[in-house]
């Protein structure tokens, strides 16, 4: 178990934040500690409360204030009133294969010239691809809408059009290069000369704004539009983005018809994957994401299209079902390579004992996962990762994770004179290498982050919103945490820690692994019950010792037998 750091966080202390907090306590009748809760997130007055309990749809910035949108839009009007092929083009992951359905979905509901295409991970790589254009050309395309990807695909852009007089719309998130391509129209808002003021939408995210646009210029009801928004959802919490603005926007909506109306494709996934109840934002993240991730992992990613177009319940469980096989052995060979991994780091002494991060290769390893095994590395050696398996020739693909707080992206950056390609942002990257560079890389990159990291060990940080007491969770408590929802980065479930707890009752194990115990607070006697998943190797025997301990925990909700009631759910806990 890898030792983690525990960090409260700053609560109010100034005359105007204590007044801030006051404030909501009274407006809105609430406890001091949820007051405090809404404060760290940014919440300091009633309207401000109003906004984040209550988003609507009508806090979405307008999508013309995106750099060259009014360009984008003429473009795809003048290619529908010339009846021309549009071609949909998307990356092979979550974000990439619903923005593909949203748009594809959107507009072939009206207009029937249309394509759409996914690259395959294996032979074409990510990204815009020259079989992808060449393809489009063989179909008679005369622009293509390129999602999730082709900001940094200049090269691509000027091969379609100077061959084939191909446009290009590009509707992208990643971190731009010194160079755009020359499409008609790039939109990405963290394009340096763009003004939108989000930033964080996901590929998805873009790809709706263009279709906002579009609809605002033709007097298309914007509702017809928000049918889509579970796709949305889907997209942002698979890409790990911050739900904060209008993503939380998008989510909240997405999220409520998930639960309300939800298209064929998503019920059936949740049905094959046994998921019962409500879906969370965490949910969506273990239990949907996955699955539509699988189908490009281990086979093409056009098959978690198709499901997602899917509108013929039978059909779509069809599909599921062949999602669900590609992600059982996407688990099985995430096992596998997980343990030669840790077996490599752990039989070499630098990388062990001296690195700050980990670079790894095998040219056996399926390209598939490779990142899910970055994550997994991290888990386990805490520090930025990078995972290298052989794609063609003598070239390797990598998959890069970082840790919280490092800029993955920068890093990488600084040794791109190695690489062939790469791209990505903050947290998370992809790149091919020259096979005879990955030493020196591996060198390179380590030097990187040890500047940028300096002396200080890296060891995991659990941020802690407050510490309480056991009594102070009840209902009234946990339905105002829940209003705070959806939780994602820089809104995260609030975590709490209570002191010098004891058990009230034998621990047990669960399953051989889980541990459920039942919490008793020492100062007011308050009981509730509380569960820590895969924990029971690290606490079991000090908890059956009967020694007090510190925990750290969220609160959620367990039913059991039709009974429905609050339960803790453990993050870490620190014996006395």
């Amino acid at each position: 178990m890898v030792e983690k750091r525990w960090k409260l966080q700053q609560l109010p202390e100034s005359a105007e934040d204590l007044q801030a907090t006051q404030s909501l306590i009274e407006k809105l009748s609430i406890s001091p500690v949820l007051a405090n809760i809404l404060w760290q997130r940014g919440v300091h007055d009633f309207d401000e409360a109003k906004t984040f309990f209550r988003p609507q749809l009508s806090h979405l910035h307008d999508p013309f204030l995106m750099k060259d949108m009014d360009r984008a839009v003429e473009r795809l009007e003048q290619a529908i009133s010339l009846n021309q092929k549009i071609m949909v083009y998307g990356d092979y992951d979550v974000d990439g294969t619903t923005a593909v359905a949203l748009v594809y979905g959107f507009l072939s509901g009206f207009y029937e010239h249309l394509t759409y295409y996914n690259p395959d991970r294996y032979t074409e790589g990510y990204g815009v691809s020259v079989k992808g254009i060449d393809q489009a050309a063989e179909m008679g395309v005369s622009l293509i809408i390129c999602l999730d990807c082709g900001i940094k695909a200049a090269d691509k852009v000027q091969y379609a059009r100077e061959k084939y007089g191909i446009d290009f719309i590009i509707c992208d998130h990643h971190e731009p290069g010194e160079d755009l391509p020359e499409a008609v129209a790039v939109l990405d808002p963290k394009r340096k000369d763009c003004e939108y003021p989000f930033k964080e939408l996901t590929g998805n995210g873009v790809g709706f704004k263009l279709l906002t646009a579009y609809c605002l210029r033709n007097d298309i009801p914007f509702e017809k539009l928000c049918e889509y928004l579970d796709l949305a959802m889907v997209s942002i919490a698979s890409d790990i983005v911050p739900i904060v603005g209008e993503n939380r926007t998008l989510a909240y909506f997405g999220l409520k018809k998930m639960n309300e109306n939800p298209r064929q494709s998503l019920k059936a996934l949740k049905q094959v994957a046994g998921h019962q109840g409500e879906m969370s934002i965490e949910s969506v993240v273990f239990v949907i994401g996955p699955r539509i991730n699988a189908a490009g992992r281990i086979k093409h990613a056009k098959a978690a299209v198709e499901l997602l177009l899917s509108d013929d319940f039978d059909e779509a469980l069809a599909f599921a079902y062949k999602i669900q096989e590609n992600n059982t052995e996407r688990k099985g060979l995430d096992a596998k390579i997980t343990d030669e991994a840790l077996g490599m780091i752990r039989g070499d002494e630098w990388m062990l004992n001296q690195a700050r991060s980990t670079v790894l290769f095998n040219e056996n390893w399926h390209k598939g996962v490779i990142g899910i095994v970055a994550s997994r590395c991290i888990e386990h050696f805490y520090r930025p990762t990078i995972i290298f398996t052989k794609t063609t020739g003598d070239y390797a693909a990598g998959s890069a994770r970082s840790v919280v707080g490092f800029n993955l992206y920068e890093a990488i950056e600084e040794c791109s004179h190695l690489l062939e390609q790469f791209g990505g942002h903050m947290h998370a990257a992809g790149m091919t290498i020259p096979i005879e560079n990955i030493q020196a890389f591996r060198l390179a990159f380590d030097t990187a982050v040890n500047n940028r990291m300096g002396a200080e060990p890296l060891i995991p940080e659990i941020n802690i919103d407050l510490e309480i007491g056991i009594s102070d969770i009840d209902r009234k408590f946990y339905r105002i945490l829940k209003q705070m929802s959806p939780f994602g980065p820089k809104n995260m479930q609030p975590v709490f820690v209570s002191r010098n707890l004891r058990l009230a009752s034998t621990p047990r194990i669960l399953k051989e692994k889980h541990l459920k115990i039942d919490v008793l607070d020492t100062g007011t006697g308050a009981v509730l019950s509380a569960i820590g998943f895969g924990m029971v190797d690290d606490f079991y025997k000090g908890l059956a010792a009967g020694r007090p301990f510190d925990m750290v925990y969220s609160i959620d909700e367990n039913t059991f037998r039709g009974q429905t009631s609050l339960q803790l759910f453990i993050r870490d806990i620190k014996f006395a």
